[in-house]
């Protein structure tokens, strides 16, 4: 719980005093996830959003061949779900399991919708998480839809140089989707560099 209320008062302009998180925690569950387990499977609802306090996950789709897409990478200090289920109230099309065993701390939708009301430090965080998450996924489209495989990865390193230690190089390449193959080439042409 200390690394939420840490992560909470690092975002918000009105921090979140002890007496207040005492309060604010009670909306949470805490949650352990072995490696391998699922935090969300396709077909079900996203009841819950998950804080990683400790761990990392992916989430990821099947297509129609069987072949697994990575969407998204998560490590501690993150938050992972599917925001369309647990908005729309739909069954999801991702996986989301653990890569490593994970600490969680969940929040139902009622719960998030009482805390954004009760708690304006929560309510700002939830608004810049959106801005970060729109400002990515714009990049990620950009990126997938016009750089080459080795801007790509360059791209991904300097963003995110901790998922290249916690991540194997085929999650690596099928979120950046592009091949191991051309991963493995995209990598050993950056080492010479």
């Amino acid at each position: 719980m200390d690394s939420l209320f840490h992560y909470i008062n690092k975002y918000a302009s009105t921090l979140m005093s002890e007496e207040d998180f005492k309060v604010f925690r009670s909306h949470f569950i805490q949650k352990r996830i072995r490696k391998k387990q699922y935090l969300l499977a396709e077909g079900e609802i996203c009841k819950h959003m998950a804080f990683i306090a400790k761990g990392a996950m992916r989430k990821y789709y099947i297509d129609e061949k069987g072949v697994e897409h990575i969407v998204d990478l998560y490590i501690e200090n993150w938050w992972a779900g599917d925001r369309e289920s647990f908005v729309m109230f739909t069954p999801s099309v991702y996986h989301i399991d653990a890569w490593e065993d994970c600490e969680v701390l969940l929040i139902s939708r009622e719960n998030t919708l009482k805390l954004c009301k009760e708690c304006p430090a929560f309510n700002e965080l939830l608004l810049k998480l959106d801005e970060r998450n729109n400002i990515a996924t714009q990049k990620r489209i950009t990126s997938s839809i016009s750089f080459t495989a080795e801007k790509r990865y360059a791209d991904f390193v300097d963003c995110h140089p901790y998922f290249v230690q916690r991540f194997p190089q085929h999650i690596i390449a099928s979120y950046l989707g592009i091949t191991k193959d051309t991963l493995s080439r995209v990598r050993k042409k950056a080492l010479k560099k």
